[in-house]
């Protein structure tokens, strides 16, 4: 057994197939350089559009992986691998380049997202866990930025850490969701590591734990004298609202002005529509509105339409779980090796061959079209996929958080209205150059004569 195990950099954290093919490949003496390709094979149907996500921990993690002392113990006890495959595994360290999509740009089905190059073994051995941190990202960026665009100018933030699947998913949802246009997240660490702003207010088992919601209400505001936001739907909303106004004087006068409401059960349309009336009458006309529970997309275009009076909403379980469509239909597939371009050609899972490059054209600031061409290709517009790694290491700083966050804001008002919307679009123009049918047609004719020579 393991005593002490990192999974955010251990290479043990795979599928037994990756171990079992570098054993194989090793064995055939196959090193030579191999391109490995990321990227999902079709959209969702409640998605018009994709946000690449996750390529900050995909660096740190191949700059980093390694197995320690303790695991290849481990695989040696298992009694699975020969000892010349164990010091294989010793010796790892990625040495290979990266090209990829920076963090924050939309992408259509198709498209390389990332893309890998290195010796076979190397290329093969980091499949589960690239796809694993890309995957996770791109799901919640995705969903989040949707919510950004239902519900522009609205204070938007991530509670969803408990309902998230473990510890890491919690983490990298806030990330993920910042990333979109989130206004900041409930999750501790997400500041002290990523620098995102933390929110919060209180729970209903403060109020229960009083033996009044004044009493709660009090204590609170000692504590917070701050950033007051005060829970009013422990018992009665409207009461509780009607409380926030007769103590907000007071609460003033000691330097602790109420900053908000927060409402998080019932009919939150109605509640928000009866608690402004009751502010506004009482002079608390600058005291915000948040909403949290039961919360997606969907609500938060619903309200936006009808002019429900909410500032701001705390979204957890739709967000961080991505409920509506919880997984993407994505691969991470080789394109090319030793110099000779591969196609798999599997029923509804078939692939473009070769390393590839997507270039995007734009009329008026809108994305009007995507080429999918080869990487040596020059085709009219933006290329999408730039280099991030040379040699296992990488070639400059990545991207920032923040200027993440500005590429994809600029990169949503980019977006043709019609995929924009909540509702399902026309699928947005992907269209792979003639250079690229053709190396495709050359994969299948060669296959098909080595299959009719025979071995």
């Amino acid at each position: 057994m393991l005593g002490t195990y990192d999974p955010a950099r251990s290479l043990l954290l795979t599928d037994l197939y990756e171990l079992t093919m570098l054993d194989a490949y090793r064995r055939e003496g196959m090193e030579a350089r191999a391109s490995f390709e990321f990227f999902v094979r079709k959209l969702p149907p409640c998605r018009n559009f994709l946000v690449a996500a996750g390529l900050a921990q995909v660096v740190e993690f191949l700059e980093h992986a390694r197995f320690g002392e303790e695991e290849l113990a481990w695989l040696a006890s298992s009694g699975r691998f020969p000892t010349e495959t164990l010091e294989r595994l010793r010796a790892f360290r990625f040495t290979g380049d990266v090209d990829a999509m920076p963090e924050g740009t939309v992408f259509f089905a198709d498209e390389p997202v990332l893309r890998v190059t290195a010796p076979l073994p190397e290329a093969q051995l980091v499949e589960s866990r690239l796809i694993n941190l890309l995957h996770f990202q791109i799901l919640i960026a995705s969903k989040a930025a949707r919510m950004v665009l239902a519900a522009p100018g609205k204070i938007l933030l991530d509670f969803g850490l408990r309902r998230a699947h473990g510890a890491e998913a919690g983490l990298l949802a806030a990330r993920a969701s910042y990333l979109a246009g989130f206004t900041g997240t409930a999750t501790v660490p997400a500041e002290a590591l990523f620098g995102i702003p933390i929110y919060g207010t209180m729970a209903h088992s403060f109020v229960q734990a009083f033996a009044s919601e004044r009493e709660a209400f009090a204590a609170f505001a000692r504590s917070r004298p701050k950033s007051l936001i005060l829970l009013i739907d422990t018992y009665d909303t409207e009461e509780a609202a009607r409380l926030v106004v007769e103590m907000a004087p007071e609460l003033a006068a000691r330097g602790t002005p109420v900053q908000g409401v927060r409402l998080d059960s019932g009919d939150l349309a109605a509640h928000a529509r009866a608690v402004r009336a009751i502010l506004d009458e009482g002079g608390l006309r600058d005291v915000k509105i948040f909403a949290s529970g039961g919360l997606d997309e969907h609500v938060l275009a619903r309200h936006v339409a009808e002019g429900v009076p909410i500032d701001g909403y705390g979204i957890g379980t739709s967000l961080t779980t991505s409920t509506d469509w919880p997984a993407l239909d994505c691969a991470y597939k080789l394109v090319s090796f030793a110099g000779e371009a591969r196609r798999k050609r599997s029923e509804g899972k078939a692939t473009w061959p070769g390393a590839k490059q997507v270039w995007r054209r734009y009329e008026s600031g809108r994305m009007t079209g995507d080429r999918l061409g080869l990487a040596e290709e020059r085709q009219e517009g933006e290329p999408l996929l730039v280099p991030v790694m040379r040699g296992g290491r990488r070639i400059g700083p990545l991207p920032t958080l923040a200027e993440a966050r500005e590429r994809c804001a600029r990169e949503l008002a980019a977006l043709p209205e019609s995929l924009r919307r909540l509702d399902p679009a026309p699928a947005y123009p992907v269209e792979p150059t003639a250079a690229l049918r053709a190396l495709a047609e050359a994969c299948d004719r060669r296959q098909r004569e080595r299959a009719e020579k025979g071995p």
